[in-house]
């Protein structure tokens, strides 16, 4: 017997919120179709999931809400755990990062490493926040990305090109938690030297190599991982601090370690292994075969995970020692919606767990869309048009019509019992080869990571079943050779089998349910294709609908709520943190008028203005450049802001702020009083 076992991990989700059809379609219902298919075919897998619930993320929503990071985590573990198991996502265990065995595995980790000298301690430059007297994580900095340009890019990563990054990176950068620009102040942390590993990592990316022994197949692994990885090798890997200055983690074992907390991507992946531990001391199993040994290794991730689960964290396994390199790292894009990307603060989002609540009978029908739209090479969208479409022209007019033809007319001539076969024609005998060849074809795409096109190839098996029929039309030769309708109909209830077999990995409640109408089980996954599943003679059962089809009132109410539940449909940004009404009346706005106006060297969008406030003439540096030229704004009434404290732009000392307004496009206006409003006059 095979020692062959799997260890299938999906992404830890953030404790900082719920779960939307993005991160289901890229991670976890991928995950969950591999791992089902492993099971029916006998293997020994274990499939690992849970909330990642440290980080500066999760205590900076706990600020904003003016609560405690363990009430956010509770919160929210609660909520994504119903929600995946209402989806029927088939974790063998779903943990957290907070228990009490992760902590103690990652501290042990940690102190491994440290003992092994994979460290280097340094101290470095870190932006703190003086009014709040803190050092500032990775989440606590927003500020422009210097590889995109994007402005609200984080001290960690970009989440609009996905390019990870290191706060001191960031253009601009500006504190969270008061909004002003962070000062620079020594600090001693633990770093991962990532440059002494990357002629192994090149190695073994590049050619599925280490340490002359083949690995995995590089052909195998998706272009987009490869090319990512590669770049960032080639670019020069840096070591990359393993700690932080934060109050809410695990705390760094370490006697001079002040109170810090190791970097959430060094405790989060580990948190695979402690779950693993967790998992195993409840079912008599041990943890390491899971590991080590002739154990395969698969990270179910999206894209902006990459570099933690192809870079990161093999080198943290290879430096502990004795553990298991990923086989496979099968990392998914983008899913947008409606023509727009997720976004949380806007709430433009269809959530998992409210999906499920308005639709407990449709779980199926959702897993059937977001997997034949997966984001498997490129990004994707889901639109409610073509949830309808998906769901009313593949699965209702195609399986469903199939199954339902199948069994009703089985009931109808045979009082449910299934036939005997008879006389093959040419046209029986090619669907029966046809039918034998489906399974391993679909076997072979779920293999490579192709799920999107193994799916689909299920469905083939249902068109050829209802191509059969209507180009058999045995409801016509009912009339005159029932010897003929026998093989017809037998022929047809083996193919039913099969569908409730192939296609139990990707609409397993469905899949189940075509067994009930056929009184038949099978979770084995040879059996597919086998042209005598059902022996004559045995009794099905009666048939109901098995796709209900969707209305257009309800795509219609769909993209309706999804309106009304956005904060606004559009690219504006949201609200920003409430004021007082005695911090806006310490504002100085009032009415000015552009009396000159002119280019800043070396500044493409920045225009030097001569405002008449009617108290007096200053200068104004405003970033209007790219929308106007000098020439047509002079005489131009404006709202300028009076009081701001001057500072120096390029050289030149602003006095103030002209304000502005900025549509969703990105198009600027100015704020203009109407006729008769001269300048000095307030604004307020």
């Amino acid at each position: 017997m095979s020692n062959q076992k799997y260890t299938v991990t999906a992404a830890l989700p953030y404790a900082n919120g719920p779960l939307h059809l993005g991160h289901v379609a890229g991670v976890y219902l991928p995950a969950d179709i591999f791992v089902r298919f492993l099971r029916m075919n006998k293997e020994d897998v274990l499939f690992v999931c849970g909330s990642d619930e440290h980080g500066a993320a999760i205590t900076l929503r706990a600020k904003k809400e003016g609560t405690t990071p363990k009430e956010i985590v509770d919160r929210y573990h609660s909520i994504n755990e119903k929600a995946f198991s209402d989806f029927d996502i088939s974790f063998d265990i779903y943990s957290r990062t907070s228990k009490e065995i992760h902590h103690k595995t990652a501290q042990e980790y940690f102190k491994k490493l440290d003992e092994n000298g994979s460290f280097i301690q340094k101290t470095t430059e870190q932006y703190y926040d003086e009014e709040f007297k803190q050092f500032l994580a990775d989440r606590y900095i927003t500020g422009t990305c210097p590889n995109c340009g994007h402005e609200s890019a984080y001290g960690d990563q970009c989440e609009n090109c996905g390019t990870a990054l290191s706060p001191t990176e960031l253009k601009d950068p500006k504190s969270t938690l008061s909004g002003k620009t962070p000062t620079l102040k020594e600090t001693s942390h633990w770093f991962l030297p990532l440059d002494r590993h990357e002629d192994w990592l090149r190695e073994w990316i590049k050619e599925g190599k280490f340490e002359g022994e083949e690995l995995h197949n590089p052909k195998d692994w998706r272009n987009q991982v490869v090319g990512q990885c590669m770049s960032w090798i080639d670019g020069g890997l840096k070591p990359r601090a393993m700690t932080r200055d934060l109050d809410w983690g695990v705390a760094v074992p370490k006697e001079d370690a002040d109170g810090k907390v190791l970097y959430v991507w060094l405790d989060a992946p580990i948190g695979y292994i402690s779950a693993t531990k967790e998992w195993a001391e409840a079912n008599g199993k041990n943890w390491e075969d899971y590991w080590t040994g002739d154990s395969e290794l698969i990270h179910f991730i999206g894209k902006d995970n990459i570099v933690f689960h192809a870079i990161i964290f093999p080198v943290l396994l290879k430096e502990h020692g004795g553990f298991n390199l990923p086989k496979n790292v099968p990392a998914y894009e983008f899913l947008n919606l409606e023509g727009d990307k997720f976004s949380t603060s806007r709430n433009w989002a269809v959530w998992l767990h409210e999906f499920i609540e308005e639709n407990p009978d449709k779980v199926d029908e959702l897993k059937y869309v977001l997997t034949s739209i997966a984001p498997e090479s490129k990004d994707s969208e889901f639109t409610w048009k073509e949830f309808q479409a998906r769901i009313n022209n593949e699965l209702a007019d195609i399986l469903g019509n199939f199954i339902n033809r199948a069994v009703v007319l089985t009931n109808k001539y045979y009082d449910g019992k299934v036939p005997a076969r008879g006389e093959l024609h040419d046209v029986d005998n090619d669907v029966l080869e046809q039918l034998a060849g489906f399974p391993e074809k679909i076997a072979g795409l779920i293999r490579k990571y192709k799920l999107r096109e193994a799916q689909s190839e299920a469905m083939n098996l249902a068109r050829l079943g209802n191509k059969y029929l209507a180009e058999t039309e045995p409801w016509k030769l009912a009339k005159t050779d029932m010897e003929r309708v026998n093989t017809i109909m037998n022929i047809a209830l083996q193919i039913s089998a099969s569908l409730s077999i192939v296609f139990a990995p990707f609409l397993p409640k469905k899949a189940q349910k075509i067994g009930e109408f056929l009184n038949f089980e099978s979770n084995n996954w040879e059996n597919a294709g086998n042209s005598d599943l059902l022996e004559s003679g045995h009794s099905i059962g009666q048939s109901s609908i098995l796709i209900s089809k969707v209305e257009d009132k309800y795509v219609e109410e769909q993209v309706e709520k999804l309106k009304n539940t956005n904060m606004s449909n559009s690219n504006l940004p949201p609200q920003k943190d409430e004021v007082t009404f005695d911090d806006f009346m310490k504002m100085d706005i009032r009415v000015g008028e552009i009396i000159d106006a002119e280019k800043v060297p070396k500044a493409d969008k920045l225009l030097k203005l001569t405002v008449n406030t009617g108290i007096d003439q200053r200068t104004v540096v405003s970033g209007i450049a790219e929308h106007f030229a000098p020439e047509d704004i002079i005489g131009k009434k404006v709202s300028v802001l009076l009081n701001l404290a001057p500072r120096k732009i390029r050289g030149v000392e602003s006095q103030g702020m002209i304000l502005m307004a900025e549509n969703e496009d990105g198009k600027l206006s100015f704020v203009s009083p109407d006729e008769g409003f001269d300048g000095g006059c307030e604004i307020r």
